[in-house]
């Protein structure tokens, strides 16, 4: 399988004050981290989930692969080429090979265009002629699954499924291969995000798309996702094959996140673990593993020294979690802790 994004050790970092202001407050270092040294590939055809609470930095990281947020250190390869630092006319022939679908389905939309320019706005931002923008149109609304009819209307006679559907025919102008699609389901009904997820799935058998998810849904990742990352703080707590985390997960955060996840089957419901506290300040990060103030299973050692991120070879690949005392390990109170414990 080709590899098509490699990401390596990939920093965002944005300034909290002007320099002036800082210099007038002896402020040495006037920025905050919104993505800590982040690494991970996709490979051609799969489905890469970013799953985390709000102001995790899962779009910050998307923005940055796409070149809208600048790297501050770190490494983003695309079909093996290294595009990190490039400005905006170095990004534009990337671009045309990589798209972003925004969160709002609507929002996103000029309400002063038809979905006709909307969808093929792509070839005239790029200046990609086309013979017949009516055709064209009509290809891209039928690939998601709308009438043509639909190429004559504004986005505020559109439900939020259409505008949607919408959003992804448009990513899909210029033949892309990668995807990044951020919440691509937030604001619609289940059944509606169904359909959404089954368009994107058959568009991706079909047309061979790349596609990284960027979600806080669990539903939605394991409907759709090969792999995963659980972020915190702009960090990677937890990576690894999709099933394989939901089936035992090793860090704390991604079993309290799937413990809040509904399921329609009442006899695998476990109880829900609700985390202590508010998620910390960007501005003041925690000491040590910085998830620790809000951990069930912390410990001294946990405010003392940051994790190192281990590795796990599992059947469908490697599993990676940053975690002194990973769950089904030493969990206190579990079978585990009891064997290790000589006393």
């Amino acid at each position: 399988m080709t590899q098509l994004l490699e990401i390596e050790n990939l920093s965002v970092r944005f300034r909290t004050t002007s320099p002036l202001r800082a210099l007038m407050e002896r402020n040495p270092d006037p920025f905050i981290d919104a993505v800590c040294d982040v690494s991970f590939s996709l490979q051609e055809g799969e489905t890469y989930a970013l799953v985390g609470e709000s102001g995790s930095g899962k779009t910050t990281l998307a923005r940055a692969i796409i070149g809208l947020n600048p790297a501050s250190s770190g490494s983003i390869r695309f079909e093996g080429e290294e595009i990190t630092g490039w400005n905006d006319r170095q990004m534009a022939p990337v671009r045309r090979r990589m798209s972003m679908m925004f969160q709002d389905p609507v929002g996103s939309l000029s309400p002063r265009q038809t979905v006709r320019n909307l969808i093929t706005e792509p070839y005239r931002i790029h200046d990609v002629p086309l013979k017949n923008v009516d055709a064209e149109a009509h290809r891209l609304l039928e690939l998601v699954g709308l009438a043509p009819e639909f190429a004559d209307r504004y986005p505020h006679q559109l439900s939020g499924g259409q505008a949607r559907r919408v959003g992804v025919a448009r990513a899909l102008a210029l033949n892309p291969r990668l995807i990044l699609a951020d919440e691509p389901t937030a604001g619609l009904d289940v059944s509606v995000q169904g359909e959404i997820l089954n368009v994107l799935a058959r568009l991706q058998r079909e047309l061979n798309l790349t596609i990284l998810i960027i979600t806080h849904n669990l539903n939605v990742v394991r409907h759709i996702s090969d792999r995963m990352a659980i972020m915190y703080l702009g960090r990677f707590v937890e990576t690894g094959p999709t099933q394989r985390i939901f089936d035992r997960p090793r860090h704390p955060y991604t079993e309290a996140l799937l413990s809040a996840n509904p399921t329609p089957d009442p006899e695998s419901r476990s109880a829900r673990i609700v985390l202590s506290g508010e998620i910390p300040s960007l501005m003041n990060r925690p000491s040590g593993c910085e998830f620790h103030p809000r951990c069930p299973y912390a410990r001294d050692l946990c405010a003392a020294q940051t994790p190192e991120l281990a590795a796990e070879k599992v059947a469908s690949g490697v599993r990676r979690y940053s975690c002194h005392f990973p769950l089904e390990e030493a969990r206190p109170g579990s079978q585990a802790e009891e064997l290790a414990d000589p006393s």
